[in-house]
């Protein structure tokens, strides 16, 4: 994505996850516990009275807490459309992997352009409902082919 959303208002929830309202007007909540327990800085948000003061930082940039720990809104935009069953970069891509297609060969599946898939591979736009649908009913009619 080009430009991620910004956040507009934080909500800590038990145990380890925000609501985070953006400046998309979507309301999204992330589980942040793997990222607390995979990365040190994370660490003392464990606590789960330091957690509950997450706040928006001023320009919507990120989620701060006090301790100078920060979590940016793009990587937490990007989780939060994941853990809510959306298609990112990572999935298309893993998708692309699973059934061994090149970007030409699945711009023709897609019916879509080489560039776009390119787009969508690395994030720089938002994957459409409509296009990781298509992917999920390809996905099934390849397997039944196989079956």
């Amino acid at each position: 994505m080009s430009k991620p959303p910004l956040v507009r208002a934080v909500k800590a929830k038990s145990p380890a996850a925000l609501e985070i309202t953006w400046s998309t007007g979507e309301t999204l909540t992330v589980d942040v516990s793997r990222l607390i327990k995979r990365f040190k800085l994370y660490a003392p948000l464990k606590n789960a009275a330091l957690f509950d003061k997450a706040k928006a930082d001023p320009w919507g940039h990120a989620v701060n807490w006090p301790g100078e720990i920060d979590m940016g809104a793009d990587q937490l935009y990007e989780l939060a459309r994941e853990q809510a069953g959306e298609w990112g970069p990572e999935r298309f891509s893993a998708w692309m992997e699973e059934h061994g297609l090149s970007l030409n060969t699945a711009a023709d599946a897609l019916g879509l352009s080489r560039r776009m898939i390119a787009h969508y591979r690395t994030g720089s736009r938002p994957i459409p409902r409509v296009v990781a649908l298509a992917c999920e009913g390809l996905s099934t009619r390849w397997k039944k082919r196989v079956a």
